[in-house]
């Protein structure tokens, strides 16, 4: 069955992307997860939607991911296929005010383009480390700005193979959230309105937020980012360092020294070992506080 199933998709794209057996901990930011059966890299949105048809089709799980910056995969890895928007498509073009990007184009990069056509507004999200397409689906924001301040139309492949242009104000965004997420849409591409300004204010700016983001937060480790989402009323990493979490270890993960909000691995962690230090963190938080930590990393396979 896979051997047939490896060929209809070779058939799709080509055999050198697709990959048997891949190593998910070479995909995600926290450099943990198992082998995925299929790991398949499409270049053109024809190519992505022939995917999700075949997997439908034949009933094959699957998932799509961007650059894994999100993403806590198990170590028994995933028994489908994983679909990667990222680098084979990734493009980025400017056009008066307005920037077109695929999905799999990363925001710095976005954020880079912007500065070069003396665009103001998308510095928020120069130092996020994810793809287009999970910052759609997802609202991603940083420093007061969200992704819904400046998109003005994202195009998705529906459930039922269609693609379609949503324009911003349909896109019930709010806190990482959005309409793409709740009805299953896959982001393909986005515009994105910005503001003319002064080069040298947005280079200055986006300078000003890299400090800020490498003065307190842990880039050295791998990571996820912000672990959990933030509580109403709250900030997840100040309820951990309130609840004496700082520096907490289970195995080879870790509550970051420098900022708790983040979990780390210190170089040798298993996705288990990520996985029960978050189940105890948000155990002892809700014990103390009374506050509940919902997980913002996403976690695919079986824990």
């Amino acid at each position: 069955m896979n051997q047939i199933f490896y060929e209809k998709l070779i058939s799709i794209v080509p055999e050198s992307r697709v990959l048997k057996g891949e190593p998910m901990k070479q995909h995600t930011t926290f450099r943990v997860g198992g082998p995925a059966d299929f790991f398949v890299m499409p270049a053109t949105r024809e190519e992505l939607r022939e995917i999700v048809i075949l997997c439908k089709d034949e009933k094959m799980p699957y998932y799509i991911m961007g650059n894994g910056s999100n993403l806590l995969v198990s170590d028994r890895g995933y028994r489908g296929v994983i679909i990667q928007v990222y680098k084979e498509m990734s493009s980025i073009s400017a056009d008066g005010n307005r920037i077109t990007a695929s999905a799999g184009a990363l925001l710095s990069k976005i954020a880079g383009k912007a500065l070069g056509a003396g665009l103001a507004g998308f510095e928020f999200a120069s130092g996020i480390p994810g793809t287009l397409g999970g910052a759609c689906m997802m609202n991603a924001g940083a420093y007061g700005g969200e992704m819904k301040d400046v998109l003005a139309e994202v195009t998705v492949l529906t459930p039922k193979g269609e693609f379609l242009v949503i324009p911003s104000e349909k896109l019930n965004m709010g806190y990482r959230t959005s309409i793409i997420e709740k009805k299953g849409y896959i982001v393909v591409e986005a515009v994105i309105a910005l503001e003319y300004g002064e080069r040298e204010h947005i280079q200055r700016l986006m300078e000003e937020l890299r400090v800020r983001r490498v003065s307190k937060q842990p880039w050295e480790y791998p990571s996820a980012g912000s672990t959990f989402k933030r509580p109403k009323g709250y900030f997840a990493g100040k309820l951990i360092e309130d609840a004496e979490l700082r520096g907490f270890r289970v195995g080879g993960a870790q509550v970051s020294e420098k900022h708790c909000g983040f979990v780390i691995n210190t170089g040798d962690a298993s996705a288990a070992d990520i996985m029960e230090l978050m189940r105890q963190v948000s155990e002892r938080v809700e014990e103390k506080f009374g506050v509940p930590l919902e997980p913002e990393v996403r976690r695919l396979g079986e824990f």
